[in-house]
């Protein structure tokens, strides 16, 4: 996601590269990529720097990149340093191109007339077969005489990636809804009983696996900043058989799985567990919890968008 500030960070770290003194250029390394498109930094004493603006020509940031710092009362991003991503990304963009060609139906020409068709190679067809695939329909036809030989029948596309939404979300306190919280919360920071939030998607995840093969899952996840440390902390996730959000306990299905770590305003995502993703396919689970308890791991936590790949 783009950083909507991140005009702004280009010309404050060309004006702070050109002023020379003003603030030292260090290296970091990214803890995490926030919701904003900012990144949080990993300092040497084992704190972070938060919510730091990066310029336009930081792509596809990641944690774990290390990255050049003017450390001012402002501090910015200059750059990325490290390898040139241009391999990446130009993989990145034959995975799209090969997923939009995809969508295409190729026809040359369709015409017709009166008569029979001018020039060479036109076969009569005695029958005309039609069937659908992944949504898209493919043709057949049968000839008298295939003197020119038929091109090669395609291979079936594998089916491409889907995400789904979440139709609810919540969190559950001492057995029953908490109207406190708007969102999805894991642990207890003021000792009124632990929370536990959960994701539900009706039958959208069945519904998107109906006739095809589940080959993986990953979930994308926001910490909201605010609630609890500012460290990373882990997402203690479970499974839950519950199609839409329970007017009692919210009953935690398989788990703790602690898939992803994150600092306060982090994103990131998370990949499922093999059994997860056939638990999810097939309705035996219905959707995705946090638990903890505790102040140590206590986070408010937004998102819960799957994306399933199919084989």
């Amino acid at each position: 996601m783009a950083d909507p500030l991140g005009g702004e960070a280009d010309r404050l770290a060309a004006a702070l590269t050109a002023a020379g003194p003003g603030g030292d250029v260090v290296s970091l390394q990214v803890a995490d990529v926030t919701a904003s498109g900012r990144v949080n930094l990993q300092l040497g004493d084992g704190s972070l720097l938060m919510e730091v603006a990066c310029p336009d020509s930081y792509r596809n940031r990641a944690a774990g990149d290390w990255v050049a710092v003017r450390l001012s009362s402002v501090p910015v991003v200059l750059w990325r340093l490290g390898d040139d991503p241009a391999t990446t990304e130009a993989a990145n963009l034959k995975k799209a191109a090969t997923e939009a060609a995809q969508d295409v139906q190729v026809v040359r020409a369709a015409t017709y007339g009166t008569g029979t068709p001018a020039g060479p190679g036109w076969q009569p067809a005695t029958a005309v077969f039609t069937r659908k695939v992944d949504g898209k329909i493919e043709m057949y036809f049968q000839v008298a005489d295939a003197s020119d030989p038929s091109p090669e029948t395609p291979s079936v596309p594998t089916p491409r990636p889907v995400t789904v939404s979440p139709t609810d979300s919540g969190s559950w306190r001492n057995g029953r809804p908490d109207d406190y919280a708007s969102t999805p919360v894991q642990g207890d920071w003021t000792g009124g009983g632990n929370r536990r939030g959960g994701w539900f998607y009706g039958s959208r995840i069945t519904d998107a696996c109906a006739g095809k093969t589940a080959a993986g899952m990953t979930v994308a996840f926001s910490r909201r900043a605010g609630a609890g440390v500012n460290a990373k902390r882990p997402l203690h996730l479970y499974l839950h058989s519950h199609a839409s959000p329970p007017s009692g306990q919210l009953t935690l299905g398989d788990g703790p799985d602690d898939l992803l770590r994150l600092s306060a305003g982090a994103k990131g995502t998370a990949t499922l567990p093999k059994s997860w993703v056939t638990a999810l396919a097939t309705g035996s689970a219905k959707g995705l919890a946090i638990y903890a308890s505790g102040s140590a791991d206590y986070m408010a936590v937004t998102g819960g968008q799957i994306t399933i790949t199919f084989s």
